[in-house]
């Protein structure tokens, strides 16, 4: 399955995430939102928190905004403790 199969994945996240190994649906899986986002850090360390969101969504299989408030106030408090 192609990255653009999934849903928040456009041609643009699909490059970086590409270019950082992670060239497919499977893979952005198995790596998780946090580590996929980690690694996009390295090639664009500007990547913002609306990225980390859309990756879960696309590793949940769901639009970003659906991701419930618990799960998104774990991923915040990742980014800020990245930042």
């Amino acid at each position: 399955m192609k990255l653009t199969d999934l849903p928040n994945i456009g041609p643009n996240a699909e490059k970086q995430l590409t270019e950082v190994g992670i060239a497919t649906a499977e893979a952005l899986v198995e790596a998780g939102a946090e580590q996929a986002w980690l690694q996009v850090k390295t090639i664009d360390p500007g990547v913002c928190l609306h990225m980390l969101y859309a990756l879960e969504g696309a590793v949940e299989g769901i639009p970003k905004k659906e991701l419930s408030p618990e799960r998104k106030a774990e991923l915040k408090a990742f980014f800020d403790a990245e930042k």
